[in-house]
């Protein structure tokens, strides 16, 4: 059985972005350039000092960063696809709903304006007795 050699740097860049988290940003919170993050995303083995802070920074556990292969992470982000009784999947296209929502409300729109002209007609006939 040969041992995978875990890459931390690659590890960081896929966490960082599976969060959405661009270098410079990253960089910013760790008062480091860009290029010092892109740098660090390069590096198989990384200072515990400084993956104690990216672990930080990205509120992931530093374990996480110095354990994860690529199998692993994988296997991790398509238990988000299971059936496990939660469902990440939009079983309705929001753009539909929205415009339901949209002729509902003309719908009750119609109605509250033909209320009003019963009752300005209404108001008319009783006038003109």
């Amino acid at each position: 059985m040969t041992e995978k050699t875990i890459h931390e740097g690659r590890n960081v860049k896929r966490i960082r972005e599976i969060l959405g988290i661009k270098q410079d940003a990253l960089a910013m919170e760790l008062g480091l350039s860009q290029q010092a993050v892109s740098a660090l995303e390069q590096k198989e083995k990384i200072d515990e000092k400084i993956l104690e802070d990216v672990a930080k920074v990205l509120k992931v556990p530093s374990d996480a960063i110095k354990n994860l292969t690529d199998e692993a992470a994988t296997n991790f982000f398509n238990t988000f696809n299971d059936n496990s009784g939660f469902n990440y999947n939009c079983t309705f296209n929001p753009l539909e709903k929205y415009i339901e929502a949209m002729e509902e409300n003309k719908k009750l729109y119609e109605r509250l304006l033909e209320t009003e002209r019963e009752k300005v007609a209404l108001l008319e006939k009783m006038l003109n007795k």
